[in-house]
Formats: structure tokens, C-alpha cells, sequence
């Protein structure tokens, strides 16, 4: 294995002694009783803000050390230890710091305006604002600290379905590439993506049998969690489960409203996607279990990673020289860890801090997916040195809302990029199915599961019970009315609600959809107006999270507040389908 080929840790601490050096040095000063009671005290809010930035920057260092190693081999205990240590000394730390929020919120309404407008608190405005905004939210010190103390028992609803997708599913053995293995999440996917129909069709049914053998289990488990969310929303004062999750992330709830009616609208664009593949793949009913496998052979990019890197780069030129400058030292500087290894962490992401350049993790193969995996994480990556660059640590980090805009431009790039420049009619038939593929998975799908989602909240809202019958009806008909007549909504799918995982943590689904609206309308403001949509972009990637999410990606000339931008993205996918059916 070429050193060059694994991400170079050394650069956030040289050696162990220096992370001991930092571990100690935050555990002797992490005491904030100093400051309890006196945040109405400008100096004193001030001094509590900079000791508290000063301890989780160095938390924040010594964990990305930590876990980098971990992930880089798991079978080293020693890193496993020093994990625990900084995660046990983090929630120390956090406990610490807790009553900062609540004291904030009950200062009273002129102090807090008087915070904002001081021109010595600015970096602290934003955070203030949103302080601010909830206050008609927060309760009474007593209440608030019950609710505190019921976040383990209100997350148990999550551990259980994960106890039960994890451990308990009786998913049972297949037979794959001629031997006999246990059937698993990732094993099924694989499978409904490959060219077997009949093991498409035999895996499906073993795997949501699955879940209908727990169905009971789960449907009560669901419902929990979702009486839990409408039980915090209506005692935090919101109108609803859905307004306490947008306000929480500084969302309008109109964002979600024009999502869904946009997409509702696009809907007959994926009904003829839909009647595309089956005829393309020839089949006289076409199933739920169809719906992933290829209608088109894989033209494969196939090209070693040095390779496939400098594609990335050219197809991402139309981002100038210090973008490209920047992707070319991430690759000579050993930001990214690239070959599969035994004991390293599987899969694909990207991390970074305040104080240290971003990493990437790879299991870099030959295939296209993994070119544009590059992009993709080479995107997060970017958009964190820009924000940590350009903003002070308290508005550095962005929120989830965005956290996929500037991956999935990349990829959307990159698409267009090898579009305008492939000659082979397989090669470019294969990209364009890859663009509707992601347009339906993440734009379509999720939205499908944004509507469920808001079915089973509004139910419980409106004293209506959930039943694994009402749900399964109600997801079966949003299935049918995705996916249309040219689909067979086999009886499972009824059933896809139970394996979810997502559903736990309530309307966050719905941010897949808009990162990629948001990620689709930026790449073609790009694409045909240039250098004055690049540098607004950039002024977007360097922003952090330094105001609401939405006004952020206003910056990069995207207003989720109109449906303009949700009917492009749907735009997209009718041009991107016509230009498929004319090859």
C-alpha cells in the first residue's frame, strides 16, 4: 500500500503526546461555573462564548484524530479507547455548557435584540437570532429540564427498530452467485440492482416477509415515535410536529409545501420514465422488484484512481483555477484516504474541522459509481474549507439543510461534463440513466416518503390512531400515485414504510429533495451564465452557516420560498428523459 494512498493524520497532531497534551489541557479547564446566572452580563456572555469556542475546537481536533485512525483500521483497540475517551469527555463538556441555551432564552426580549446589533457579539448574531425565534418555544426552567431528561427515553423508539433492523429480522439465506449466504441490507440492494429477475423477485418477497412477519412490532414502535413528536411539539407551543422540525433547522414551512406540490405536479414525467424501462427491458408487467435493475448495459468508466481523479478535475474546470487548484492538493497533500484495506471503515465520506484542512474516505474501485463518489466527496469537502476559511468557528459549520448542495452539484457537473464529451451512444445513455435515477431516488422518493411522513403526523395530530392497516393503505396509495399504471405495486410494498430508518427522526427526508433541487438549479446557473454564477456560489460555499439555510442558497440564486426552483428540477428530468428516449 503507497503511503501516498492513506490520508495523512499527522497533520492534525504529530503524535500521540500532542493529543494527550490537548486532552488534558481541555479536561483541567472544563468548568463553567464561572459564568452560571451572569450571561445578562455582556462581558461575562462574551468570555462564556470564547471559552466555550476555545474547548470544542480542541474537541473537535482531538475527535477527528481519534475516529480518522479508528476508521482507518478498526482492529486497533488503542483507537477505539481513544474515541471513547474524547466522546465521554465531549458529553462532560456539553453538560457543562448546558445551561447556556436556556439562560439565554430567558433574557429578557431588549437584551437579546441589544446582543445582536453589538457589533462586538457579531459573531455570535445568527445564533442569537435563532435564540431569539424560539424563545415563545422554550419553557419553564423545571420544564425544560424534564424534557432534557426524557431525550434517552424519547430515543428509544429509534434503538428499538434499529435492535430490530439490525439484530432481530429474520431475513434468512439466499442463494447468490451460486452459494448460499445471509441475506442482508446491503446484500438486497445489491441484488435489485443486478440483471436476475427471478433473484430480484424471489429476494424481494423473502425481504419485506421480513418485516411482515415483525409488522405488529414495528407499527407500534412507529407510532411512538411519532406521539412522541407531536407530544414535544404541542407542549414547546408549535403548530404542529412539521413546523417544530423546519423552526428548529430555520426553515419556512412553505419550503416543504412547495416540494411537495411541485413534485406532484412532475409526477406524469415519472410515470413515462417508468413505461421507458419496461419496455426498454422488454417485459410484459413490470414490478416493484424491476424498478432499480439497468435498462441500460453499464458502459463503465473504468480507470485507476490517479485517472479518474484528473477527470474529476477536468469536469469540474467550469469552477476555475482554485477550485481545481484546491482538488489537485487534496490528492498531493494525502487529504484522502483511497484503497479498501482489511480493517478499514467501509463505504465513502468526508469530515473536517475548524482547524484542520477536510479529510475523505474512500474504497475506491473501478467503476463509475466510485468516479463520481470522488466528486461527490471532494464537494462536502470543499464546501467545509470554504465555510471554515471564510467564517469565524461559530458560523463555520452549516447546517444539514445544505450539507448536499455542493456534493450533488459536483456530481451534476461532472454528468455534464462527460455528456458534452462522450461519443459513445451506450456511454452516454448510461449517464443520462444515471441522472434519472438520481433525480427519482432522491427528488421523487423522498418526497413520496415526505407525504407519508406527514400523513402519520397529521393523523396523530388530529386524534386519529396509527394501525399497520391505515399506514400500509395510505403508503400504498402514494406508491400508485408515484408510480402509475406502468408499475405493478406488488403487495409487499405496502410494507416499505416499516424499514425506514429515516422515519425516526421526523421530516428529514424531505432535505435529500431539496439539496438536490437546490444542487440542480446552481449547476445550470452555472452551465449558462458562468463567472457571475461562479463567484455567487462560491460567496454561498464560503457562507457556513452564517444565516437560515434558505437565505444562504438565495446567494447562489436559489429561493426556495418560490416554487420556481422545485419546477426546474422537474424540468430537468423531463429534458434529461426526452434526450434518453431520442438515443
Amino acid at each position: 500500500m503507497s503511503k501516498r494512498l492513506i490520508w495523512a493524520t499527522e497533520d492534525i497532531y504529530e503524535s500521540e503526546d500532542l493529543w494527550e497534551r490537548d486532552y488534558k489541557a481541555v479536561e483541567k479547564d472544563a468548568d463553567f461555573s464561572e459564568f452560571r446566572g451572569k450571561l445578562g452580563d455582556k462581558a461575562v456572555f462574551l468570555s462564556c462564548m470564547k471559552k466555550e469556542e476555545k474547548l470544542f475546537r480542541k474537541i473537535d481536533t482531538l475527535y477527528l484524530y481519534a475516529s480518522m485512525n479508528h476508521d482507518a483500521d478498526t482492529r486497533v483497540s488503542k483507537y477505539d479507547a481513544l474515541l471513547s475517551r474524547i466522546t465521554s469527555l465531549a458529553a462532560r463538556v456539553g453538560a457543562e455548557t448546558s445551561f447556556i441555551l436556556p439562560e439565554l432564552t430567558a433574557l429578557p426580549e431588549e437584551v437579546l435584540k441589544g446582543y445582536i446589533k453589538d457589533e462586538d457579539l457579531k459573531d455570535y448574531d445568527y445564533t442569537l437570532k435563532c435564540v431569539l425565534k424560539e424563545k415563545a418555544h422554550v419553557l419553564s426552567e423545571g420544564e425544560e429540564k424534564l424534557l432534557a431528561e426524557g431525550a434517552e427515553t424519547f430515543s428509544s423508539f429509534h434503538d428499538i427498530f434499529s435492535k430490530i433492523d439490525d439484530a432481530d429480522l429474520p431475513l434468512g439465506d439466499i442463494t447468490f452467485n451460486g452459494e448460499k449466504t445471509p441475506l442482508s441490507h446491503g446484500l438486497f440492494g445489491l441484488i435489485m440492482h443486478g440483471e436476475d429477475r427471478a433473484l430480484r423477485k424471489k429476494t424481494f418477497k423473502q425481504y419485506y416477509n421480513s418485516y411482515i412477519s415483525l409488522i405488529n412490532t414495528i407499527s407500534a414502535t412507529y407510532y411512538g415515535n411519532v406521539k412522541k413528536d407531536c407530544f414535544k411539539a404541542r407542549v414547546k407551543k408549535y403548530s404542529s410536529a412539521l413546523d417544530m422540525a423546519l423552526s428548529n433547522e430555520d426553515v419556512p414551512v412553505g419550503v416543504y409545501k412547495n416540494l411537495v406540490s411541485s413534485v406532484e405536479k412532475g409526477i406524469p414525467y415519472l410515470h413515462e420514465y417508468m413505461r421507458v424501462k419496461k419496455k426498454e427491458l422488454g417485459y410484459r408487467q413490470f414490478h416493484m422488484y424491476d424498478v432499480y435493475a439497468g435498462s441500460t448495459a453499464d458502459a463503465a468508466i473504468k480507470l485507476p484512481y490517479d485517472k479518474a481523479y484528473e477527470l474529476v478535475i477536468k469536469g469540474l474546470s467550469v469552477l476555475g483555477e482554485e477550485y481545481a487548484g484546491l482538488l489537485k492538493r487534496a490528492h498531493d497533500e494525502r487529504w484522502i484516504d483511497v484503497e479498501e484495506r482489511k480493517g478499514k471503515r467501509s463505504g465513502a465520506y468526508s469530515t473536517g474541522v475548524f482547524d484542520s484542512h477536510p479529510y475523505v474516505l474512500l474504497n475506491y474501485q473501478e467503476t463509475t459509481h466510485d468516479v463520481f463518489t470522488i466528486a461527490h466527496e471532494m464537494g462536502h469537502s470543499l464546501h467545509t474549507y470554504f465555510s471554515n476559511k471564510n467564517q469565524p468557528y461559530s458560523k463555520a459549520d452549516y447546517r444539514i439543510f445544505v450539507a448536499e448542495v455542493a456534493s450533488t452539484v459536483n456530481e451534476v457537473l461532472l454528468i455534464k461534463y462527460l455528456l458534452k464529451s462522450a461519443e459513445d451512444v451506450k456511454l452516454k445513455k448510461y449517464l443520462l440513466s444515471y441522472l434519472l435515477e438520481m433525480i427519482r431516488t432522491t427528488l421523487f422518493r423522498q418526497t413520496q416518503f415526505a407525504e407519508f411522513e406527514e400523513f402519520s403526523h397529521s393523523s396523530v395530530e388530529n386524534g386519529v390512531p396509527l394501525t399497520k392497516d391505515n399506514m400500509c393503505e395510505k403508503y400504498l396509495e402514494l406508491n400508485k400515485k408515484y408510480y402509475g399504471k406502468a408499475v405493478v405495486s406488488d403487495d409487499e410494498i405496502k410494507y416499505e414504510w416499516a424499514r425506514i430508518p429515516h422515519f425516526y427522526r421526523a421530516f428529514y427526508v424531505y432535505k435529500y429533495a431539496t439539496g438536490l433541487t437546490s444542487a440542480l438549479a446552481i449547476a445550470e446557473r452555472i452551465l449558462s451564465l458562468g463567472k457571475p454564477a461562479v463567484d455567487d456560489y462560491f460567496k454561498f460555499l464560503s457562507s457556513g452557516g452564517s444565516d437560515s439555510p434558505v437565505e444562504l442558497l438565495k446567494i447562489a440564486g436559489v429561493d426556495l420560498n418560490e416554487k420556481e426552483p422545485f419546477e426546474r428540477a422537474m424540468r430537468v428530468f423531463k429534458d434529461t428523459l426526452d434526450e434518453y428516449k431520442s438515443l
